[in-house]
């Protein structure tokens, strides 16, 4: 399965993986300064991903139990 026909819930078990492996790997201290600067950048834009997901869950399960049952989802602006 690709990253684009990945669930949404698959992607951010996937990132949130691979963020916490980072951060494994960041914490050890053995990567030198130029592959700690890659592997933080990577660890933001999976973080980044990971809040997008949240978000975007939070807001369904607010349409959920909102009082109108025919409200739509409407996209988050990204955050950052």
């Amino acid at each position: 399965m690709t990253p684009d026909t990945q669930t949404p819930l698959a992607g951010f078990e996937q990132a949130l993986s691979d963020l916490e492996a980072l951060v494994d790997s960041l914490e050890k201290g053995d990567l030198s300064l130029e592959a700690s600067l890659e592997a933080f950048e990577r660890g933001i834009g999976l973080a980044r991903t990971c809040q997008k997901t949240l978000d975007q869950a939070e807001q369904r399960v607010q349409i959920l139990y909102a009082k109108s049952a025919d409200a739509e989802l409407e996209p988050f602006a990204d955050h950052v």
